[in-house]
């Protein structure tokens, strides 16, 4: 049946202005909010491929067997570097820390961005895992905002299958890309609380003491990525 504009539900039967009025609130957009905490699970199922890919990778031999002492990881399941002369790069990612029977929390949201300079010819695109290995680092990454090299030491892990590097910084970072992304130097980046992203995934206002340290809010959604990384402490 069509309804003509001029027609209104006064003069059409009911049962048809409860189906009209129906499919107007199904067809409605959803909310921002809404919109934040799908796009937040998109980026925690992200993360989960970029761990397994990690773990997968022999030239992270030193990540895997150290991953079990580590206080926390943030992962950034896609750090976009771009530019010429003048380039920057940035992505999003997840911080969980692990206590000390090797459990993992709940993650809480980050942005990452930074400004390099140099010649970069075109875009690239790279996973990073960013190791916290003191107290120090995670309590920083707990504040609003943090510029790596500053705020924490910093350093880029060892890579290759024998490396046995003692790596003594507050945070080591990983990167897996293809030709010179890798080894990505992130001193000078900012690290910020992405408090929006936060809020839409979890339905409530909370800061990453809320999320990792107080477990004020849980969202099942969380359940595989924390399952990987328990599975790859214990592994190695």
């Amino acid at each position: 049946m069509q309804i003509r504009k001029s027609e209104s539900c006064i003069t059409l039967q009911p049962i048809v202005c409860l189906l009209a009025a129906v499919v107007m609130l199904t067809a409605a957009p959803a909310t921002n909010a809404s919109t934040k905490g799908d796009k937040a699970q998109v980026l925690v199922d992200q993360a989960v491929i970029t761990v397994k890919d990690f773990m997968a990778d022999k030239d992270m031999d030193w990540l895997r067997k150290h991953i079990k002492k580590a206080k926390a990881v943030l992962i950034i399941p896609e750090m976009v570097k771009g530019g010429f002369v003048f380039g920057g790069s940035g992505g999003h990612g997840v911080l969980l820390s692990q206590n000390e029977k090797g459990q993992w929390s709940q993650p809480a949201f980050y942005s990452v961005g930074s400004v390099s300079f140099g010649l970069q010819a075109g875009i690239e695109k790279s996973q990073v895992m960013i190791m916290v290995r003191t107290q120090k680092g995670l309590d920083k990454l707990f504040t609003s905002s943090l510029k790596l090299g500053a705020d924490t030491s910093i350093a880029i892990g060892p890579v290759g299958g024998g490396a046995k590097s003692t790596v003594v910084t507050d945070l080591v970072s990983f990167t897996r890309a293809k030709g010179a992304f890798a080894g990505l130097a992130l001193d000078g980046s900012v690290i910020k609380v992405n408090g929006k992203t936060n809020a839409a995934y979890y339905g409530a206002k909370v800061t990453p003491i809320d999320i990792i340290v107080s477990k004020k809010v849980t969202n099942t959604g969380t359940a595989k990525l924390r399952s990987e990384m328990a599975d790859a402490a214990k592994k190695y």
